[in-house]
């Protein structure tokens, strides 16, 4: 389980998340959604250790995410907006690369069977990455998480840019994940990707979580009225982007 409890960041006088409290259990998606400035990418930060919070704690599997975070590590699957990955090397290649740097060894069928799991034909396998489109980039990314063996999946706008096919594609890739009982936590702006893949929808504003609601088969137009219910657009937009 991921468990974030009070969790609050300032910078200076600005208070970029305060006390924040969640949980996600195994194979269930929880969506943060809000404003830019709300909070949602401070958060990713603190859970994965790339700044401190300064009260509260976060859990991930009983392991503090501040004082254990060369444990939590073995868990986790970041995929930032932009996918960094080496143009000049295959899919096949960068994964095998990562997989060295992560302490795994998988072998070529493993990572060819990883790559054909989340969508990726056989005859791009070992093509450069620099041809690749931001869609066929996550896919490698997540392809990596399967080789990993990654309890734990924290998105960052992974739909920014992606054309419908590719968003689709996407969609169905985080199921997979999730019938694998992967934890995925996604900040995203893309309520129509919230609609169709969220257990829970967190919105945040003012570095506050506002609500935290079960997706009970909730329509879209029923989301996008909840989210501007709790958004005061002018205040959201005050102080730094976080």
């Amino acid at each position: 389980m991921l468990l974030v409890e009070g969790l609050s960041k300032r910078f200076g006088s600005y208070h970029a998340v305060n006390n924040l409290s969640f949980a996600i259990k195994p194979g269930e998606i929880l969506c943060l959604v809000g404003a830019n400035g709300a909070g949602k990418t401070t958060t990713l930060h603190m859970l994965l250790n790339f700044i401190k919070p300064d009260s509260g704690r976060a859990t991930i599997y009983g392991h503090d995410v501040t004082r254990e975070a060369n444990a939590c590590r073995q868990f986790i699957m970041y995929l930032p907006e932009q996918v960094n990955l080496y143009n000049e090397f295959s899919a096949t290649e960068n994964l095998d690369y990562l997989a060295r740097l992560a302490n795994i060894q998988p072998g070529l069928q493993d990572i060819r069977e990883a790559l054909t799991l989340v969508g990726l034909a056989e005859n791009i396998h070992d093509r450069r990455l620099r041809a690749y489109s931001k869609g066929m980039r996550q896919k490698v990314g997540i392809a990596f998480a399967i080789l990993k063996n990654a309890k734990v999946l924290f998105l960052d706008e992974p739909t920014s840019g992606l054309d419908p096919s590719a968003s689709m594609d996407f969609i169905k890739i985080i199921k997979l994940m999730k019938s694998r009982g992967v934890i995925t936590l996604m900040v995203t702006h893309d309520l129509n990707c919230v609609q169709l893949l969220a257990d829970q929808i967190g919105i945040m504003n003012h570095g506050t979580l506002q609500t935290l609601v079960a997706n009970d088969n909730l329509s879209l137009s029923a989301i996008e009225s909840l989210y501007f219910q709790y958004m005061d657009h002018a205040g959201a937009e005050t102080g730094p982007s976080q």
